[in-house]
């Protein structure tokens, strides 16, 4: 039986290319290509494959929101997480989210097939030079750095807030899981910016990355 992949990529010529690359093996079967992850877990329930090619930067739904949402309905499936993006956000985002594997899509193509039957042996791929990046974080002797966060005066509530951002929750599900109000969850998030002396989510989730916070 073919290898059953599945691609998630908001260029066309990307999705394209990757699905003429898969069909030019035989033990390897494309099943689908998407131009966004709406609806990714309908879309995979239909198509059934054993790994996914996920875009991180697509409209509406981003890769790793949808690598998520993937995970948590199926935890057996692989998703490799594919991108123009070599910083340690991305990788530690997509890592949390449950991604099998990371490679850069200036990789050589023969890279991505190579990462699609590592994740069906069992294995996981990453790019090198991310891969140095990821031992060096854990490497450290601190994970997360509590008197940070004292020094910047940020509330256990905050810091609670602040944690599911860097998981990539929106403001409505931490909404849900704080059991607080959208509007009491933005004047949080605002409170963390001012803390931080950071302007978006984007710089409040790298910082907290970078020192880490959380």
């Amino acid at each position: 039986m073919p290898i059953r992949v599945a691609i998630f990529d908001d260029s066309k010529d990307r999705r394209e290319s990757l699905r003429y690359l898969i069909g030019m093996f035989e033990d390897l079967k494309c099943v689908g290509a998407f131009e966004d992850a709406r609806d990714a877990v309908e879309r995979v329930r239909a198509a059934k494959p054993d790994v996914v090619l996920m875009d991180i930067e697509m409209p509406y739904v981003n890769g790793i929101e949808g690598t998520r949402a993937l995970k948590a309905e199926f935890p057996q499936l692989s998703v490799i997480m594919q991108t123009v993006f070599e910083d340690d956000e991305s990788l530690f985002l997509s890592i949390k989210a449950g991604a099998t594997g990371y490679i850069l899509k200036r990789d050589e193509p023969i890279k991505t097939i190579e990462a699609v039957c590592d994740a069906v042996a069992g294995g996981a791929t990453i790019n090198s030079s991310m891969a140095m990046r990821v031992l060096r974080y854990f490497s450290a002797e601190e994970v997360y750095r509590p008197h940070l966060t004292a020094e910047y005066g940020i509330t256990p509530r905050e810091r609670e807030i602040l944690s599911m951002l860097v998981d990539g929750l929106s403001y409505k599900m931490i909404a849900e899981r704080c059991g607080l109000s959208i509007h009491t969850v933005n004047s949080h998030i605002r409170k963390i910016y001012d803390k931080l002396h950071v302007h978006s989510m984007s710089e409040a989730v790298s910082k907290a990355l970078k020192e880490r916070l959380v």
